[in-house]
């Protein structure tokens, strides 16, 4: 059920990837070296991997809905442990969330003008993402903006991982805010499911892999990225 649109907001709570960060520059590419990595050469067991990823490697994308554009990391080592017999699920998790913590992300607008004057106004600023904290906030230190959160929460925080509203809650109850003023803003149906469960309002932006008609039904509002929602929060002072 949509907010009342007089609703004040008092915090908003950011998705990591495909939300601050651009999906497709991002990830794609590098998903590619890792399953070259991952296959050490060999063609059968990199078309294997790429396909437990859902991963078009001759296009270099991954495919519409696949598990690792919104799953977390333990979800995507399950999926990946039958191309790899020889490593525990345990043991691809943990290399996974190694490797991507030393992804070069790229920002969907420019992030640091963007969180500064959020913050400046007085609202509350947090992230919310299926990835692993400690490569969340490498992301977030490599781009110079972790200073801009006041709550960073991944699958592995004990809050437990989106569609569950847990880390959607727990950003309202660290700041002492009523959910209904809080904002979740993603690039997947993952994300506006939880913030809906949590009560929140949601918003979803076009710069991860989902597009308006999938978003469309679970979003108070669909806009082109992150760079619009100064002028949305306008319209609802």
């Amino acid at each position: 059920m949509s907010q009342p649109s007089n609703t004040a907001i008092r915090g908003l709570l950011f998705d990591k990837d495909g939300t601050l960060f651009d999906f497709h520059l991002s990830w794609s590419h590098w998903i590619a070296g890792l399953i070259d990595t991952l296959s050490e050469g060999v063609d059968a067991r990199r078309a294997h991997i790429a396909e437990c990823l859902e991963y078009d490697w001759e296009n270099k994308r991954f495919l519409p809905g696949a598990l690792s554009i919104a799953g977390t990391v333990k979800e995507q080592a399950a999926v990946l442990s039958p191309a790899l017999p020889h490593w525990s699920t345990d043991a691809i998790e943990r290399y996974l969330v190694q490797a991507a913590a030393h992804v070069a992300m790229v920002p969907a607008v420019p992030l640091a003008p963007l969180l500064t004057g959020f913050r400046a106004s007085g609202l509350a600023v947090g992230l919310a993402t299926n990835d692993a904290e400690s490569a969340a906030r490498r992301h977030l230190e490599g781009a110079e903006i972790i200073d801009k959160f006041d709550y960073i929460a991944g699958y592995d925080s004990g809050y437990g991982a989106k569609p569950a509203p847990g880390m959607c809650l727990g950003f309202a109850k660290a700041h002492g805010l009523d959910p209904a003023t809080c904002v979740m803003v993603g690039d997947s149906a993952h994300d506006l499911v939880a913030g809906r469960a949590a009560g929140m309002v949601t918003v979803a932006v076009l710069t991860g892999m989902a597009g308006p008609a999938e978003l469309t039904p679970l979003a108070d509002a669909v806009l082109p990225d992150i760079g619009a929602l100064p002028d949305w929060l306008s319209t609802r002072a």
